[in-house]
């Protein structure tokens, strides 16, 4: 018998088990315990909003845009997701849009990098350019592609049950 300390319990396999069935076994138990202690339930507006910007900042990934000064990605008190970036030269690109309008969230990439894709039904993003040599322009759209590193499937699902709990909360 092989005993596997998770922390507060222990499993018992028997001897027989395959050390590629093991791997697998313990791989699943991880992911089950880390899933089940991802949110406590009944997670209150703050700490929802906390955990989604903590997200959302920490997973941005400005690294495919050189001229990128700084950035802010945020969702607000008010259910809004806002994208802000700054350029060196001084343009602003600034993109928003209320949650209870998001359709779908979708990712590609691997769990190094990707590209998040937030849609609307209509074109319910703002799309708003500052200082821009080609003239401010203010637009809609209904995709806000995020470029993201880092991005577990455990995250992703967490940062889809945020915004869904933020979609729901503006409706």
């Amino acid at each position: 018998m092989h005993f596997i300390n998770f922390g507060f319990k222990f499993v018992v396999m028997p001897a027989s088990v395959s050390p590629v069935k093991k791997t697998g076994i313990i791989v699943f138990f991880i992911t089950a315990l880390s899933l089940c202690y991802s949110f406590k339930t009944g997670m209150s507006d703050q700490e929802w909003l906390t955990w989604a910007n903590r997200c959302l900042t920490q997973s941005y990934d400005p690294s495919g845009d050189a001229k990128l000064k700084k950035f802010e990605l945020s969702v607000t008190g008010d259910y809004f997701l806002r994208l802000r970036k700054t350029y060196a030269k001084g343009k602003q690109e600034y993109y928003s849009f209320n949650l209870h309008h998001l359709n779908d969230m979708s990712y590609l990439g691997s769990t190094v990098s990707g590209t998040l894709e937030l849609k609307t039904i209509a074109d319910d993003i703002i799309v708003q350019t500052y200082n821009d040599r080609n003239g401010d322009v203010d637009s809609m759209t209904t995709v806000l592609n995020i470029p993201v590193k880092n991005m577990e499937p455990e995250r992703l699902d967490s940062l889809r049950e945020a915004l869904n709990y933020f979609k729901a909360k503006g409706l």
